[in-house]
């Protein structure tokens, strides 16, 4: 592969994925030899290691990691569960994690019966991690040698990946500002929660997992807000947004609005006009084009979203 990559698109730039599971300076330095650019490291590394891998290694070689989302049970994401049992990729993104469900005991002797694996009353969840955040510890991933952070997004709706990007890209940037003086704010991690997660892990950069590391109530999403917009077009004068509504949203609600590089902003919706602008109450049909005035100036792609209650 390799060769034909030097030999058709010289100038394409290789990159090592998570599932050759890249653990060391040896192996990142036979890529690199072989024309690698870019390494993602195995998400079983601790940041002592990758410390210890960026000394060992060429300093024009890129190194990411995961940051945020979902932890696989299998090794770096090389797990085949999906795949047999739905038929579903998990290497090419669309893991239907097989590892979240609820499972019963059955002898091979004894096809049909099935023995109840007892964890909690709620259920029994044997491969059930929370999920990877890593946004309180910017200064130390940095300092480690890192230059590429690595966030979930295949299979993700535009808000959470908006949400989620949006954080980081603060944080990053206020570190960058001043990196003595920087300190992590929870506004960023608020941020993060308004879009569907589970409970937080910090996975293997400190150390193996514990028993903490594991969900043992529930296999489902915390979602407190709902992605109810996204804005199509702003006219600065009338200070009327054209809005592609996501979920039903009513005159009279509180929604949160909120784009990259800005702070959000809450606004009670006063009216609503559709296409034809004949005033309604509520926007109830999927992907319905509407209007309404913005208390603040807005762009294309900013995002509205609305508190549902935990």
């Amino acid at each position: 592969m390799f060769s034909i990559i030097k030999k058709t698109v010289p100038d394409l730039e290789i990159h090592i994925s998570t599932q050759a599971s890249v653990t060391n300076a040896g192996t990142i330095n036979f890529w690199h030899n072989l024309g690698a650019k870019r390494v993602i490291l195995a998400r079983e590394l601790s940041l002592k290691e990758i410390v210890d891998i960026r000394k060992c290694i060429s300093d024009d070689m890129v190194l990411e990691t995961f940051v945020h989302g979902a932890m696989c049970i299998s090794y770096s994401g090389r797990c085949l569960l999906s795949n047999y049992m739905t038929g579903r990729d998990a290497n090419m993104g669309d893991c239907a994690h097989p590892c979240r469900y609820k499972y019963y005991l059955m002898e091979e002797k004894r096809p049909g019966e099935y023995f109840p694996v007892y964890e909690e009353e709620d259920g029994t969840f044997i491969m059930n991690s929370k999920d990877l955040c890593m946004i309180q510890y910017i200064p130390e991933l940095i300092k480690a040698g890192i230059n590429s952070f690595k966030i979930e997004g295949r299979v993700k709706s535009s808000y959470y990946v908006a949400s989620v990007i949006r954080s980081y890209r603060i944080a990053i940037d206020e570190y960058y500002k001043n990196p003595d003086s920087y300190s992590f704010k929870e506004e960023y991690l608020d941020e993060i929660k308004k879009a569907s997660h589970r409970d937080f892990t910090t996975g293997f950069y400190f150390g193996k997992p514990t028993e903490e590391a594991q969900i043992y109530e529930s296999s489902s999403y915390i979602r407190g807000y709902d992605f109810v917009g996204m804005i199509l077009d702003y006219d600065v004068e009338t200070r009327i947004a054209t809005v592609e509504q996501r979920n039903r949203m009513f005159v009279g609600d509180e929604i949160e609005v909120f784009g990259p590089g800005i702070k959000h902003f809450t606004q009670k919706i006063e009216n609503m006009w559709d296409e034809n602008n004949n005033e309604i109450e509520v926007a109830p049909h999927p992907q319905q084009i509407i209007k309404m005035k913005m208390d603040n100036m807005v762009e294309k792609y900013y995002i509205m979203r609305k508190y549902k209650g935990e």
